[in-house]
């Protein structure tokens, strides 16, 4: 059973930073590519930034040059770097895994982000 945690997020101050986390336990992690969702309030889900096993990474127009995504295969884990907060990113953040094989995919529970003064 693959298990994905989210943890990291919380309450900050536009222009802060904050770092999501998300580890995966139950499979190879370096088999599968990874991404960070997240769904505004009134929102559909969309895909904040993804990368492959091979460490290629892809972003939504509206975080690149703030945000960057990033993996640690050796301890399972990976990573979102938020700088420059603005209230427009208060959302809850999803961690996913969809394998590259077999294309099974996996969500995490979500961890709330809230950008506010």
């Amino acid at each position: 059973q693959v298990q994905l945690q989210e943890s990291g997020g919380g309450l900050v101050q536009p222009g802060g930073s904050l770092r999501l986390s998300c580890a995966v336990s139950g499979s190879a992690f370096s088999n599968y590519t990874m991404g960070w969702y997240r769904q505004r309030p009134g929102k559909q889900r969309e895909l904040v930034a993804a990368i492959t096993a091979g460490g290629s990474a892809n972003y939504a127009d509206s975080v690149k040059g703030r945000f960057t995504i990033f993996r640690d295969n050796a301890k399972s884990t990976m990573y979102l770097q938020m700088n420059s907060l603005k209230p427009e990113d208060t959302a809850v953040y999803y961690c996913n895994a969809v394998h590259e094989y077999d294309d099974s995919g996996y969500w995490g529970l979500g961890t709330q982000v809230t950008v506010s003064s």
